[in-house]
């Protein structure tokens, strides 16, 4: 049981809408050993659910440690929901002065220089969401070494036409190139139209390295699968499921496992023998608590399967060579290297004509 600062009690282990009667104000909540303020426990989070921030907080209480285990250590924005789900959300990148947390001192890829928050304990986890978090979005290095990922993130989307049933069927020849590969891949669902597939990968390489292997990964499968798969950043070039290679650029995040998106479905960890036949549907916030107590955190072990990706960096050579070079960046970052035109190709059809 927490206790509200008028008395009031909630029960922490219940499922998710069950409480006793609500505080306005703010309540502790016990975790690890250390308390955390919730404040509003009784705002609406998801209106059409009828979810409070104490449902989002009892729920990141139950997973706490698996959530842990995917931003341990990292620098991690926050997107905060300020309101509810209906109300768009405000980024956090940057610590604020008096933050709660550990920070490490980054580099934006603009070189200016900033501090973000980095988690280290379960109580961390809470203390996001007392911040209005909803899901949380790690960078893909640790603190003590940001200019080297530990791991590579495949993103699959679906473009217009294509469902999640193609989603699916295009993270499934994804492992199988994995395999081909030796690397040990780790999906779960986006909680929103896709799959993520996280590989560990050993801390030897840049940025620049690790998102040219995501992009020659994407493009081999490409080739594989034509019809299904595409690495066309341009959307009105893409048809298939989209792998976002973008995705492993500097300073770009992924909604980490077990986070809650605003469709109120889990980001779930999910087996590969799951994949068959598992939707977005089937982890609705609260119910997770149900799943997590029955199978446990599905990304134990993921710390312990790091993989090289020489192999990959080998593919990025031999793209070079047969002429297919890097792929175009996010707006917002400075013009890099050997990057084809940042033109869409309809737009520079039209330039080159006139």
């Amino acid at each position: 049981m927490q206790s509200g600062p008028i008395g009031a009690a909630f029960d922490m282990t219940g499922p998710v809408g069950y409480r006793q009667p609500v505080v306005s104000e703010a309540t502790t909540v016990e975790i690890g050993g250390e308390g955390v303020r919730v404040t509003s426990p009784d705002r609406v989070v998801f209106p059409r659910q009828g979810w409070t921030k104490l449902d989002v907080v009892r729920h990141f209480r139950v997973v706490a440690d698996g959530c842990l285990r995917g931003v341990y250590g990292r620098p991690t924005m926050m997107k905060r929901y300020m309101k509810n789900v209906d109300t768009p959300p405000i980024y956090h990148k940057r610590a604020s002065r008096k933050s709660p947390f550990e920070t490490a001192t980054i580099r934006f890829p603009s070189q200016r220089p900033g501090r973000m928050n980095v988690p280290r304990t379960p109580a961390d986890i809470l203390r996001f969401v007392q911040l209005g978090c909803l899901d949380l979005h790690p960078w893909p290095v640790r603190a003590e070494d940001l200019d080297h990922p530990d791991e590579i993130r495949f993103d699959f989307d679906p473009t217009e036409g294509f469902g999640f049933a193609d989603v699916r069927r295009a993270a499934m020849h994804a492992r199988e190139l994995l395999d081909e590969l030796g690397l040990v891949g780790w999906p779960k669902t986006s909680g929103s139209r896709g799959i993520h597939v996280y590989v560990r990968i050993e801390p030897l390489w840049d940025f620049f390295q690790t998102r040219r292997a995501v992009l020659a990964f994407g493009r081999e499968l490409e080739r594989r699968h034509p019809r299904l798969i595409t690495t066309r950043w341009w959307k009105e070039e893409r048809r298939g499921i989209f792998v976002d290679y973008n995705q492993n650029a500097r300073d770009k995040t992924v909604s980490s496992a077990y986070g809650v998106r605003p469709t109120g479905y889990v980001s779930a960890p999910i087996t590969w023998d799951e994949l068959t036949d598992v939707d977005i549907q089937d982890f609705p916030m609260d119910r997770f608590a149900d799943r997590y107590r029955a199978v446990g955190d599905l990304t134990e072990g993921i710390d312990e399967a790091p993989g090289r990706i020489d192999r990959l960096l080998e593919w990025v050579a031999r793209d070079e060579a047969a002429g297919q070079g890097d792929a175009p960046w996010p707006p917002n970052y400075p013009k890099m290297p050997g990057e084809p035109p940042r033109v869409q190709p309809s737009k520079m059809v039209k330039e080159n004509w006139e």
